[in-house]
């Protein structure tokens, strides 16, 4: 991985799509204010933590989630998945509007009002309708895995519907074959007891005839 993602830590499928810093005329404003400032020594520790913050903030989107990671001395990475997401929106400040800068604000299901943003950077309308597309994509993914698995438990409970109709039909079989040879044995049985002797006999005025 590049050494600029170093911080990034991606699953084996996930790739980076986007990948971006703030946008360089969003100093301007601090420029405005920083650079009179500094001819009294004020103004030189807001243009030095301006440009640190710049160059210590980076927005990365990638196939499975968004990243966002802050911080100068210390390090801060914040990560939602797409399928958190409940809501996008972007806007831009006058100056954005001119220079083609702006802020895209994230909202999570079950979160309180915007839980990630990306500020000042460059075409925050593309931006916005990369992450829409990537969240309908994955929503869609999972609407098609979850009915694949739907088709998959109908298929299963009718063969084990059939299997146990298969079974339950043999064995009825066999149950009705028994009573059968059974009886027919018994019915054989019961002519031979009711054979006597004397049905063997001949007479002897009929063989003297």
């Amino acid at each position: 991985m590049n050494a600029e993602f170093d911080w990034l830590t991606l699953d084996d499928d996930e790739a980076v799509l986007w990948a971006d810093t703030p946008h360089p005329y969003s100093l301007v404003p601090s420029f405005i204010v920083g650079v009179p400032l500094s001819l009294v020594l004020v103004g030189i520790p807001l243009l030095v933590g301006s440009y640190l913050s710049h160059k210590n903030t980076n927005y990365v989107v990638t196939s499975d989630a968004l990243y966002r990671k802050t911080g100068v001395l210390s390090r801060s990475v914040q990560r939602i998945e797409f399928d958190k997401v409940q809501d996008t929106s972007y806007s831009q400040t006058f100056l954005g509007a001119q220079f083609g800068y702006g802020s895209v604000n994230i909202s999570t299901a079950g979160g309180s009002g915007i839980e990630m943003s990306f500020q000042n950077v460059a075409d925050p309308q593309s931006l916005q309708t990369l992450v829409n597309e990537r969240i309908k994509r994955r929503s869609g993914a999972e609407t098609d895995a979850e009915g694949k698995a739907a088709v998959l438990d109908d298929i299963l409970t009718e063969l084990r519907a059939i299997r146990q109709a298969v079974e339950g039909g043999e064995s009825v079989a066999v149950d009705d074959a028994a009573p059968d040879g059974d009886g027919a044995e018994s019915s054989s049985d019961a002519s031979a007891d009711a054979l006597e002797p004397s049905d063997f006999e001949f007479d002897a005025t009929t063989d003297e005839r």
